[in-house]
């Protein structure tokens, strides 16, 4: 057998434009509004179900507590990450490149393949076209 077909990583890079940077910004800003939303409401939950479970039972109370605690800290490391991403978006200039992700792809492998070239292909898109192919 001289070849064979492999599945490798190909990575797809954006080029920053106005637009694309404003749907990025639009997206964090909205994901960050849910997530206010969210812990609003949790609070509230939190607040009726402690109270209820307290009637009953002191350790279901606790237990409600604790999940509430562990959801909110959940939400509130996602907020600051998006935080961050928001900020780190703002200050990237027009033009520059940033990675979107990665999809496979098959090529083929003989002997004596550059497996360097192979696996380091990456997508170029600009506004949803792509622009550039580089091996």
């Amino acid at each position: 057998m001289d070849s064979i077909q492999v599945k490798v990583p190909c990575t797809v890079k954006a080029k920053l434009t106005e637009k694309l940077k404003k749907r990025i910004i639009d997206e964090l800003e909205d994901s960050l509004q849910k997530v206010d939303l969210e812990l609003q409401q949790m609070g509230i939950e939190e607040k009726r179900i402690v109270s209820e479970a307290a009637q009953q039972d002191i350790q279901r109370a606790q237990a409600a507590r604790q999940h509430f605690a562990i959801e909110r800290q959940k939400r509130m490391d996602f907020k600051e990450q998006a935080q961050a991403k928001l900020e780190e978006t703002k200050k990237l200039a027009i033009g520059a490149e940033i990675v979107q992700g990665t999809l496979e792809r098959t090529a083929e492998l003989k002997i004596g393949s550059n497996m360097r070239e192979l696996m380091n292909v990456e997508v170029l898109v600009e506004d949803d076209k792509v622009v550039a192919i580089r091996g």
